[in-house]
């Protein structure tokens, strides 16, 4: 596989019917090439927000396939296909990494067990990274995201231990903690905007810390807010890799004015706020809600300096 490259990625949302639910496949291939034209590095399928817990395993390759085919079909091959390959077991986590890869998952997004959290000791936790390290035919990227697995939060320690193995090349900080990606990133010599380094890759889990990640040493950013403001993201990334650090802080000082919005929206709202602003987005499937009226014009006025800097970029 060819390594993972620095940037923005955006977990990309899943689109459905808005009476059947049934996945909507072609506003899925739309949604892809719409993110990798503003300058996205990468895409991840199957994320958080992507809904994953809510689709089969059918629909998650279905998903995955589409987007693959779409950015191939808009001349975007070089932009990656994460694909979130989170399961409770060994066998089941090794058998999703298999099906990411056929449907074209070039890596794989891994969060940690946690169903039963009085037994995820760090011997556990190592045990399963490393079993489905050695199973997986594409790359693993640790996903260190404490709010989603019980509070279970990897210290560097560990992330570094688990970096050993060789199919292991990246974690995603959704824990905020930018110490901890420092240390990791410092450790492995990650890849940087201005930097090949050793092509490990430290990625900043919102777009609300992006700029902080890359001044300690961080690859980019896997953000959610990414699906709604890509160029912002991609500006922030430029500004610093050009040297611009003032410009990059007063940039990131708009990005995660306008991120927090979104973060509070949730799901629901981020839809709300495509829909908004670039025609399609929908609803999330149930039980997630679907937001009032009230609530969708909120938003939209909210994020509506984001959106006019995102628009003029």
């Amino acid at each position: 596989m060819a390594p993972l490259r620095p940037g923005i990625y955006a977990p990309t949302m899943t689109f459905f019917d808005p009476v059947t639910e049934d996945l909507d496949i072609p506003t899925i291939k739309k949604h892809a090439v719409r993110l990798a034209e503003a300058g996205l590095a990468g895409l991840v399928t199957m994320g958080s927000n992507g809904e994953a817990v809510h689709l089969s395993r059918a629909e998650k390759s279905l998903v995955t396939k589409a987007t693959r085919e779409a950015l191939d079909a808009a001349g975007f091959t070089h932009v990656s296909v994460m694909v979130g390959c989170s399961e409770q077991s060994v066998r089941g986590t090794i058998e999703l990494c298999k099906e990411a890869h056929a449907a074209g998952g070039d890596s794989t997004l891994l969060i940690s067990p946690s169903y039963y959290r009085y037994a995820m000791t760090n011997e556990t936790l190592y045990d399963f990274f490393m079993k489905v390290a050695d199973g997986s035919p594409i790359p693993i990227v640790i996903y260190n995201y404490p709010g989603a697995v019980a509070g279970i939060d990897l210290d560097s320690d560990l992330i570094l231990k688990l970096s050993e193995h060789p199919n292991i090349v990246g974690t995603k900080f959704t824990c905020g903690n930018t110490g901890k990606l420092a240390r990791v990133a410092l450790a492995k010599n990650a890849v940087t905007a201005t930097s090949p380094g050793s092509g490990y890759v430290a990625f900043a889990g919102m777009a609300d810390f992006l700029l902080q990640g890359l001044l300690v040493g961080g690859s980019g950013v896997i953000a959610g807010g990414a699906n709604v403001a890509p160029k912002a993201c991609v500006q922030v990334y430029r500004l610093f890799a050009e040297g611009k650090l003032e410009e990059a802080r007063q940039a990131q000082l708009k990005l995660s004015k306008g991120d927090w919005i979104l973060s509070k929206a949730g799901i629901p709202g981020t839809k709300s706020a495509i829909q908004s602003y670039f025609g399609y987005g929908g609803y999330p499937r149930a039980p997630l809600s679907r937001i009032s009226e009230a609530q969708v014009q909120q938003i939209k006025d909210d994020i509506k300096e984001l959106m006019e800097w995102e628009m003029s970029l």
